[in-house]
């Protein structure tokens, strides 16, 4: 079943891909780029960290990341889709970080890489993707090093009862009626707003961190609670946690 999910979303994200930036733009009316500014600059990074960047889609957080970074193949960045590597591909390129850069195919859900491999992790909008986001944040997990960090940048829920029922007409009715307008991609775009309105609240992010192992659980909310930011730590310690 996990298998046939990946399979389907992953042909979502290559139909997309082309018009992915564009739209992310035009859904967030530009805000995404202040939300990732926002959460980079919690990040303590040293310029010789080893850093995962899953779910990467077309780049943008993986040379934000770069850009920050000394060390060759600094980064490297995870995702299904080759359309969208491709299109990352150029974008670092562009951005003239290839050396410290490495663009990788793969399953989040099945890591390729070695346990208590990684300084930090982040993830921006994937993580409502996964067929099972308890089992892809125990993958989170095994590759971070001890002591090393989890950023999760996503979609969220506002709970504020004059800004909720604005936020779900938005998602339900604004955001497919723009995948048609401009990209000609209602389905695609209505599976989107579907993922985004019933990924798990805030607080339950935070449970599932706490869940997974991770300790110094905390976050920051965006646009009164559209978008968060959540970060937690593998304990310093490789004791191997129990629920």
């Amino acid at each position: 079943m996990a298998n046939h999910y990946l399979h389907n979303v992953q042909g979502l994200f290559d139909t997309i891909a082309p018009n992915y930036d564009r739209m992310n733009n035009i859904i967030s009316l530009g805000t995404h780029r202040h939300w990732r500014r926002q959460t980079m600059a919690q990040i303590h990074l040293r310029p010789t960290d080893h850093v995962l960047d899953l779910c990467c889609g077309t780049g943008d957080w993986t040379i934000a990341l770069a850009q920050e970074l000394t060390a060759t193949d600094g980064v490297i960045g995870l995702d299904f889709s080759a359309p969208m590597l491709k299109i990352a591909q150029q974008k670092v390129h562009q951005a003239h970080v290839d050396k410290q850069v490495w663009l990788r195919r793969g399953n989040a859900m099945h890591l390729p890489f070695h346990d208590n491999q990684f300084d930090v992790v982040t993830i921006g909008f994937g993580l409502r993707n996964l067929p099972d986001k308890v089992q892809g944040l125990a993958e989170i997990y095994r590759v971070l090093k001890p002591g090393g960090q989890l950023i999760c940048l996503e979609t969220s829920q506002p709970d504020q009862p004059l800004i909720k029922p604005v936020w779900q007409w938005y998602f339900t009715r604004v955001v497919p009626w723009f995948g048609r307008l401009f990209a000609h991609q209602y389905q695609e775009y209505a599976y989107l707003q579907e993922t985004t309105r019933h990924f798990v609240s805030y607080r339950q992010l935070v449970t599932l961190f706490q869940q997974t192992g991770f300790t110094q659980v905390h976050y920051q909310r965006f646009n009164f609670g559209a978008a968060a930011a959540h970060f937690g730590t593998k304990p310093a310690t490789t004791e191997v946690h129990h629920d």
